[in-house]
């Protein structure tokens, strides 16, 4: 099917990224004679703020936890408190007309909300009339996804498509699909691969693997620090330890791990390209509960740990994810340990998690969604007379 799909991302989160990147390595795959052509939505319209706000955001969320989580709950349905995001969609127009006369799309996809928010004031503002596509990359709905030109959603679970349906999305414009993984996690984690896999990345295969993650920025909690010393001196298990794009992080456990035990076996990797194999290759990980990392994981079939996770999304996403049987959440440090140091003497136990994995399907995320992506060419116009969302935009505005 020939089209051209432009991807709009974002800075905050390293899960929008990859979501965008997840569908565009999906289309060269399974669609070589349509082009996807992926661009970072706050470099593009704002570039003299784009590292600016990136670091502001990382760093807010980071220090003050508590008070993002009570932005997020505080706006999660439209309202007049949410419609900050409204009047940020005007900002940076010109520059989105311009891009849309560069790139002559067949559909814009928005696995960012700003980029939601802009392409809708396009489309309600009659400045093009391109379809447009947003791919939601939590298991949760919030307001700040969902603006009034949408032509449809693509959503993680059904948990996500009845938060919709309660402030008035139509059902025929929200497809399920999970949140779109890349396709090298399409293989799903077979355990008679672990033995290659582990000699491969130089792993033994007689003890188990625990893959310890923070997010794309090595966002990694105390309690995270201390299970890795612990896990060292028990020796009882590989621990491998991602430290996303976060070096200062990695530097700084190394030294830790080095005085606390010495001749310790525990890795230490930055960002890595392939976290599939990592995946595969485990037998648990514990990690915070963002979309795109959890979604690899039950793509993989392996186990999750969820530890301290931000308010806001993440806490939707564990709620989700301990509900459908593929997590276990620890709240403090002690249960961390405990729960992890049980898991892993339980194999029977991570064996159900698994089979709960391979029943939600996610390996096939990425396809699927791109299948809804294209079928939004066909739409019909919108009807928003009748619509709670455009109540909403029309009050706000």
């Amino acid at each position: 099917m020939n089209g051209k799909i432009l991807l709009l991302s974002g800075p905050f989160g390293e899960g929008h990224k990859q979501a965008a990147q997840a569908l565009l390595e999906t289309c060269r795959l399974t669609r070589p004679s349509a082009e996807a052509v992926t661009v970072d939505f706050m470099e593009w319209t704002l570039p003299r703020l784009h590292g600016w706000s990136k670091a502001v955001f990382h760093q807010g969320v980071q220090k003050f936890p508590s008070v993002y989580g009570y932005l997020f709950r505080r706006t999660k349905k439209p309202s007049a408190f949410s419609t900050l995001t409204g009047r940020l969609r005007w900002y940076g127009l010109k520059r989105i007309a311009k891009l849309l006369a560069e790139v002559k799309p067949s559909v814009v996809v928005s696995t960012f909300p700003l980029a939601a928010a802009a392409m809708s004031a396009m489309k309600m503002a009659g400045l093009t009339d391109v379809p447009t596509v947003t791919v939601i990359t939590d298991h949760t709905d919030h307001s700040y996804w969902v603006h009034p030109g949408t032509d449809r959603y693509v959503v993680g679970s059904e948990k996500v498509r009845s938060g919709l349906l309660e402030i008035g999305v139509p059902d025929y414009r929200i497809t399920v699909t999970g949140i779109p993984v890349r396709p090298p996690f399409c293989t799903g984690g077979s355990s008679c691969k672990r033995p290659a896999l582990r000699a491969k990345l130089g792993l033994r295969t007689d003890m188990p693997v625990l893959l310890m993650m923070g997010g794309g920025y090595g966002m990694m909690h105390e309690g995270m620090v201390r299970l890795m010393e612990e896990e060292a001196r028990k020796g009882t298990s590989q621990v491998i330890v991602v430290c996303g794009h976060n070096e200062k992080l990695r530097t700084k456990l190394e030294e830790r791990l080095n005085a606390a035990v010495p001749g310790h076996s525990v890795r230490l990797t930055g960002f890595v390209t392939n976290m599939e194999e990592y995946m595969a290759a485990s037998d648990l990980i514990v990690t915070k509960p963002g979309g795109l990392t959890t979604t690899e994981a039950i793509a993989m079939r392996l186990p999750m740990v969820l530890f301290r996770p931000l308010p806001g999304q993440e806490e939707d996403n564990a709620d989700f994810l301990t509900e459908a049987g593929v997590a276990v959440r620890a709240r403090t440090e002690r249960e961390l340990v405990a729960v992890v140091g049980k898991l892993l003497d339980e194999p029977e136990r991570l064996a159900a998690m698994r089979a709960h994995a391979e029943r939600l399907h996610m390996e096939t995320s990425s396809f699927h969604a791109l299948d809804a992506i294209f079928s939004a060419r066909h739409i019909p116009l919108p009807r928003w007379e009748n619509s709670v969302v455009h109540s909403v935009y029309e009050n706000a505005h």
